[in-house]
């Protein structure tokens, strides 16, 4: 569930060594490529008990032929087939070969297709300069030593008109994005809190930003009826968020609505005001273009941190969050 990172050396053209998490999602039925999901790879260094993910003996030496020859993709199959245990040739397609992320790894998409259950996995093969051993992987991270923070691009994040916590123009930013009926989300709450109240009171602006889970049946009416009690009153969000988080094990879709106008009225909301903007269109609007900003990162689950561009996915421990806060404090006080 979490976007790990590998680290690659490449000497002369070929793969040196090479570590990386692979995450492909649950079962398209009891075979071993549903066992890629989270478990270590290590390919030209293993640890006991790692996997190997070499595509081994899978083409000629020569790169040509490796890389497009039809002899040498039909072995290249036949390999990935036994590798992922694919019963079905017919289920298992390998993309046209395209450059790597270094010098000398070709890269090829390997798409495993179960009709039976209309699922479909995509993984990412990249091999060698000769293309007899390489790497599978569903998602990667490049590793830079002069960039060492993994970063997301949020020129297109949405957040403005968000709730948030904190000065505006604080040195860090910290984006949540989290869901009321995420037990996780809800031992992630009071701490922080703790960070932006209290450990780091005035160097860290929050902004709070909805993801309701598909599998969360009362979520996203819940994100809906707080940004309708934030319309109203900014702060009486943070109060609805820890009431929700709060009364958690007892919420249900079916009596969602009674904790709901049971918060409002304790916080003094106007209940019309409240009930009409739960059954408009622009708390839920507001939910959707979370959700979608969510998904452009993309986010895969709750709760994730976006501090100062880097996504620190989980409920980390609070070592993690002050990792990576203070790091960051220290860089920028350097950069002056």
């Amino acid at each position: 569930m979490h976007l790990k990172s590998f680290i690659v050396r490449v000497s002369a053209g070929v793969l040196a060594s090479a570590a990386l998490w692979v995450g492909v999602p649950a079962s398209l039925h009891n075979i071993s490529y549903a066992k890629l999901a989270d478990r270590r790879i290590a390919a030209g260094r293993a640890d006991p008990g790692d996997s190997i993910a070499w595509a081994a003996e899978a083409s000629t030496k020569t790169a040509g032929a490796a890389h497009t020859g039809s002899a040498g993709d039909a072995k290249l199959k036949a390999a990935l087939q036994k590798r992922l245990l694919v019963p079905n040739p017919a289920d298992l397609t390998i993309g046209s070969p395209s450059p790597g992320p270094f010098t000398g790894i070709t890269r090829r998409t390997v798409t495993i297709n179960n009709a039976e259950q209309s699922q479909k996995v995509e993984v990412e093969l990249f091999l060698d300069q000769a293309g007899d051993k390489g790497i599978l992987a569903q998602r990667f991270a490049l590793f830079d030593q002069s960039r060492p923070w993994e970063q997301v691009d949020l020129k297109t994040i949405h957040l403005d008109n968000r709730p948030t916590r904190g000065p505006a123009d604080a040195p860090i930013q910290i984006i949540e994005f989290a869901d009321f009926e995420c037990p996780f989300c809800a031992r992630a709450f009071s701490e922080v809190e703790t960070l932006v109240n209290t450990t780091y009171k005035g160097r860290v602006h929050l902004i709070w930003k909805n993801f309701p889970l598909n599998v969360h049946p009362w979520a996203e009416q819940a994100a809906i009826a707080a940004e309708c009690a934030r319309q109203q009153n900014p702060e009486a969000f943070w109060t609805m968020a820890g009431d929700f988080y709060r009364d958690q094990a007892g919420i249900e879709a079916q009596n969602l609505r009674e904790h709901i106008d049971g918060y409002a009225s304790a916080l003094g909301l106007d209940g019309k005001a409240l009930n009409d903007c739960i059954l408009g269109n622009s708390a839920d609007a507001r939910v959707a273009q979370d959700k979608k900003d969510a998904q452009a990162i993309p986010v895969n689950s709750t709760p994730t941190f976006i501090i100062n561009g880097i996504p620190v996915v989980g409920l980390p421990s609070s070592n993690v969050f002050d990792f990576v806060i203070t790091s960051q404090l220290q860089e920028r006080h350097a950069a002056r």
